[in-house]
């Protein structure tokens, strides 16, 4: 529940049914009043029946008659059957929004030295390309997840796993190598991860060719897939660079090199940092040996041709390779070697939480079964953030095609089409053109975030950048247009740390405004919960909502009344707190003026 309703109704709930029929009852069941019925709080009285034999709208009846006469919050109430809607006093609603207005951190629980700590890996981004519209949802939830948490009163380390080593590094070396002739990030101008991954795509197309080849000539696809002559190269680079090999760790190091200064400042336009990074070329090791350690314990076998396996038949999963034939390693055993080195280094972790789409969710059930048949007893801890995939109108990106929506690309276009739809509606016409071009920015990503970030994670998203950059609706430059628009109400206005007692009675929507508001904290929680960054902006959305309709149809500065208008400052300034402080949760930027 939103509202702990306990708080106010409990002592006199549990003085009725002591007194009139001699039962002690300590919690109640509250939910906010539907829509359709009178009311601003439910008593649910269904549950308080497994207590007593007796109709649950007449006990219902007998309740809201105590409660008007021995709770000074309960104004009036009505029942639907076995539901008790209560309508709350003046009273109540000015001591809730006081408390609210008077807490600096409402919602946000401080930080201690006994809070728990959560590390939240995201992004991991291979370093054979650049950074994709898949990789901007990942960074987003995690970092978004990050931020939740933290409000939630957990200590965050942002971490990401770089994947610098396997067979998909060198290819991009391999056709570097065979085609590059020396190109360089600063020869070709061309950021330093988007030049690494053009190399990828050409390998692919010339393994394409020569599948097609060995084809014509009378081999099998598979057959041809094995023996292509560029996939033996890089195959065989793999072992060099596993081997130590110095001039092919010379070459390793320096496009990895190109690929991380060009990550960094893709993170620097999607506003996203982390507190820690891990590398796969040094994690696999550790992965390797705890293998060897599992398989010494008989938790492990191997196969004729000297693979390594695990059996998790009994958990549904099957059996998963966990070294090669030739002793390199896969996936599964560099992911061991970081979670453990992660526990290792921070033995005081109460939870690892890997963003990572559904395509691995079988990986991550693997991955959390061996661990849990290591013996470790952090195995509970580890939490997979499975979310969906990204689309777009033409299709799903293929990253071995060189079709993916690049992130910098995406980035940049949603700055000229939000300066395109600002410039098409009016808007920021009066500001300087520094300003214009900042707040281009600072709404174009806006859009993006916020588009993603009110999705369910678990669900597919087609993302529609035309949708996502519009003034009205549920967008992020919504949301952002109504703080600029109190801002502005309240710019000139002194803040007073507290309020003077109202003598009038508040309109339906003060109330509303108010309700909504004091949910703030609760959903928090549920979004921590959940691992829902969605819980936050649809909350967000619905406040930004209820206040335009306030706006609309209340006076705030033109009113007469003194405390009226004390109220309503307070209240348009409390609601700005709280959009700020909910869009930061999602990573979004709010403009001063709009």
């Amino acid at each position: 529940m939103s509202t702990n309703y306990n708080t106010h109704f409990s002592n006199s709930l549990k003085t009725f049914f002591k007194s009139k029929y001699d039962l002690e009852i300590n919690t109640f069941d509250f939910q906010n009043t539907r829509k359709e019925f009178k009311g601003n709080v439910t008593l649910l009285v269904f549950p308080i029946l497994k207590y007593l034999k007796i109709d649950a709208e007449k006990l219902a009846k007998l309740i809201g008659e105590y409660l008007i006469e021995n709770n000074k919050n309960v104004e009036s109430f009505n029942v639907v059957k076995g539901f008790l809607n209560l309508s709350l006093s003046d009273a109540f609603f000015f001591d809730r929004f006081s408390a609210i207005y008077e807490d600096k951190n409402f919602g946000h629980k401080i930080l201690n030295k006994n809070s728990p700590k959560v590390m939240v890996e995201f992004s991991s981004p291979n370093t054979n390309k650049p950074l994709h519209l898949g990789h901007i949802r990942n960074n987003l939830l995690g970092y978004s997840i990050s931020k939740i948490l933290e409000a939630d009163g957990k200590k965050v380390i942002k971490t990401q796993i770089i994947n610098d080593r396997g067979i998909h590094i060198c290819k991009s070396m391999i056709a570097w190598i065979k085609y590059g002739k020396g190109d360089t990030p600063k020869k070709s101008g061309i950021k330093g991860d988007q030049l690494v991954g053009k190399y990828y795509v050409i390998f692919e197309l010339e393994y394409k060719k020569q599948i097609a080849s060995l084809i014509s000539k009378g081999k099998s696809i598979k057959e041809a897939e094995k023996i292509a002559p560029i996939i033996l190269e890089a195959q065989e680079m793999l072992r060099l660079w596993e081997s130590k090999d110095s001039k092919v760790i010379l070459l390793w190091k320096k496009m990895n090199r190109w690929v991380y200064d060009g990550f960094e400042k893709t993170y620097k336009k999607l506003g996203v940092d982390f507190d820690s990074y891990y590398y796969e070329s040094k994690t696999y090791l550790v992965g390797k040996e705890i293998v060897e350690k599992g398989l010494k314990k008989g938790l492990f076998f191997k196969k004729n041709d000297g693979s390594v396996w695990i059996d998790l038949s009994d958990e549904g999963l099957g059996e998963k390779l966990l070294l090669r034939s030739d002793g390199t390693s896969v996936y599964i055993t560099q992911d061991l070697g970081t979670a453990l080195l992660r526990m290792e280094k921070n033995p005081e972790l109460n939870g690892l939480v890997f963003t990572v789409g559904n395509e691995q969710d079988y990986h991550f059930k693997v991955l959390f079964a061996i661990i849990k048949k290591l013996g470790f007893n952090w195995s509970s801890s580890l939490y997979h953030l499975s979310y969906g995939m990204v689309d777009l109108p033409s299709g799903k990106m293929k990253s071995r095609e060189g079709t993916v929506v690049d992130a910098d690309n995406l980035i940049d276009e949603m700055t000229k089409k939000a300066k395109s739809i600002a410039k098409s509606v009016g808007k920021l016409e009066t500001l300087k053109k520094s300003e214009r071009e900042n707040l281009y920015n600072i709404i174009g990503l806006g859009a993006l975030k916020y588009f993603i970030l009110k999705v369910d994670p678990k669900k597919r998203i087609l993302f529609d950048p035309e949708a996502s950059i519009d003034f009205n609706g549920n967008t992020g430059p919504f949301i952002q247009y109504t703080y600029a628009r109190i801002k502005s109400l309240i710019k000139n206005i002194k803040d007073h740390s507290t309020l003077d007692r109202i003598s009038y009675s508040l309109d339906e929507k003060e109330r509303k405004l108010v309700t909504h508001l004091s949910h703030y904290p609760s959903i928090i929680s549920q979004a921590a919960e959940q691992y829902s960054p969605a819980i936050i902006a649809n909350y967000l959305y619905e406040l930004v909502k209820n206040y335009n309709t306030f706006y609309q149809n209340i006076k705030v500065l033109g009113v007469n009344d003194p405390y009226k208008k004390q109220f309503r400052i307070a209240l348009s300034r409390k609601v700005g707190q709280v959009i700020k402080r909910a869009s930061s949760l999602l990573g979004i930027n709010l403009p001063e003026t709009m």
